[in-house]
């Protein structure tokens, strides 16, 4: 009889070879995936399968949408380099798994995931990131020229402005630390071997971006000796040791967030533009470009608003509008303390407010028993814009709460003060002119309204777990 032939020939094959052969099955996705860890401010953390080529703004957004949080388009992901105390904002278009492959093997880095307010606000507000004695031109400018402009000129490739200043430089291989002129330009950065002077004949080189990447320092005074706490430093991108940095050090906070600023624009350009203008075009396929974005309630979208006659109208007048957040004020003050029980029934007044005095705990902006010293880490960690905040225990009255909060790229300290009237408590910022049963209450009319305050209340922070 004839030999029937094999109608499975694909399995009758060498023991050295596959199988099952790939033809039997669909093509497969070409992309390779990876595991990440992702860590939280509380330190807790969440493993992620990745594919390679993955953004870090694609993480941000798959975070968002694993824990159910409000997109503004400030979560940010941190690269996170301990044994040598350095950060780093992953910009929103680099690869995630490019960054890890310039990890060594040894190292405890850690990846971040946090808001940032402060990572496209010099889009917004320019002024506040580009003083003028720290900006200059290398060609003559007619008329004085705003801060939009200089930001126009960092995406410009024909012009460029210069930015210079004195740094504190860490001597290579040595403690020691140099007060030194510097000068950033497109092509690098530069120190001048005289004084101020910027002739090319007395400028050296110092460091270039495209190779490099930008850290702030986080423990400068502790881990390298620096003079004052607004370090930051060049490293290398492929793995290096401490010798590799390039530490520099500013007298202030403003004078480091420009210099830093001012490098990623030249590194980065419009592409960190686009990124500010088109946050969801991501590369890989977990960008969520389906979801539309969401508008976040700015300061300037918030209007007063009288709802006493037939129609509700815009109080366009700003005395009237003046007036009327004085009123407001003084009809919560007027609010009684009586709320519901546990069981739906009124409770006793001694009771509902002693209830009002704790209520504020369950909420994200309150911080329970730390320190300034953390409250201001916190805020600096976050962004420091304007209306940025926090509240937390005081340290020096135990009776007492403090506003933490920023204005103006500094930190600002209110003290929130309880009043009795009447046998009833409230919270008071000034001095009992306008009062509150809690702090809820307190919160939400500064964040509608100035006050005595320097700006409304606007980003809360808050220590978020995966």
């Amino acid at each position: 009889m004839p030999s029937i032939p094999n109608p499975f020939p694909e399995l009758c094959c060498s023991p050295f070879t596959s199988v099952l052969s790939a033809g039997l099955f669909p093509k497969a996705n070409s992309r390779k995936k990876q595991v990440i860890k992702v860590y939280s401010e509380d330190e807790t953390s969440r493993a992620l399968e990745v594919p390679s080529d993955i953004t870090a703004r694609d993480v941000c957004q798959l975070l968002i949408l694993k824990n159910h949080y409000i997109d503004d388009h400030s979560w940010t992901l941190f690269e996170h380099l301990p044994h040598i105390g350095l950060e780093r904002t992953i910009e929103d278009h680099e690869l995630v798994i490019e960054v890890l492959s310039n990890w060594g093997m040894e190292e405890e880095n850690k990846l971040y995931f946090r808001k940032n307010y402060a990572k496209y606000e010099f889009f917004k507000n320019p002024m506040y990131f580009f003083p003028e004695h720290m900006v200059s031109f290398a060609t003559e400018t007619n008329g004085e020229i705003s801060p939009t402009q200089i930001l126009q000129m960092f995406l410009s490739s024909s012009t460029y402005p210069e930015i210079h200043g004195f740094l504190h430089a860490k001597e290579q291989g040595k403690k020691s630390w140099k007060k030194i002129y510097f000068l950033l330009r497109r092509s690098g950065l530069y120190f001048s071997t005289k004084g101020t002077s910027k002739e090319p004949r007395h400028l050296q080189f110092f460091s270039e971006f495209g190779n490099s990447d930008i850290y702030v320092s986080l423990a400068g005074k502790k881990k390298h000796g620096a003079p004052t706490n607004y370090g930051f430093c060049f490293k290398p991108n492929k793995a290096g040791g401490p010798r590799d940095l390039k530490m520099l050090c500013a007298e202030e906070e403003q004078s480091r967030t420009c210099w830093v600023t001012a490098i990623r624009l030249f590194k980065y350009g419009m592409q960190l533009y686009q990124n500010y203008m088109h946050p969801y075009q991501g590369r890989s396929g977990c960008s969520s470009q389906s979801i539309s974005p969401m508008r976040s309630i700015s300061e300037n979208s918030l209007v007063a608003m009288d709802f006493s006659g037939q129609k509700s109208r815009v109080i366009e007048n700003p005395t009237e509008a003046l007036s009327v957040a004085v009123e407001e004020g003084l009809a919560w003050r007027k609010k009684g303390c009586l709320r519901l029980g546990t069981h739906g029934s009124p409770t006793a007044s001694s009771q509902s407010c002693a209830t009002n005095m704790a209520i504020h705990r369950s909420q994200p902006w309150f911080h329970h028993k730390i320190s300034r010293e953390e409250a201001q880490r916190l805020i600096i960690q976050q962004g420091l814009v304007d209306g940025v905040f926090l509240v937390r225990d005081s340290q020096s009255n135990p009776k007492t709460f403090v506003l933490s909060m920023s204005h103006g790229q500094k930190i600002k300290h209110f003290q929130i003060i309880p009043v009795e009237d009447d046998g009833e408590m409230f919270h008071t910022l000034d001095d009992g002119h306008t009062r509150f049963t809690d702090l809820i209450q307190l919160v939400e009319f500064y964040q509608l309204n100035k006050g005595v305050l320097p700006c409304k209340l606007k980003h809360y922070c808050a220590r978020i777990a995966l």
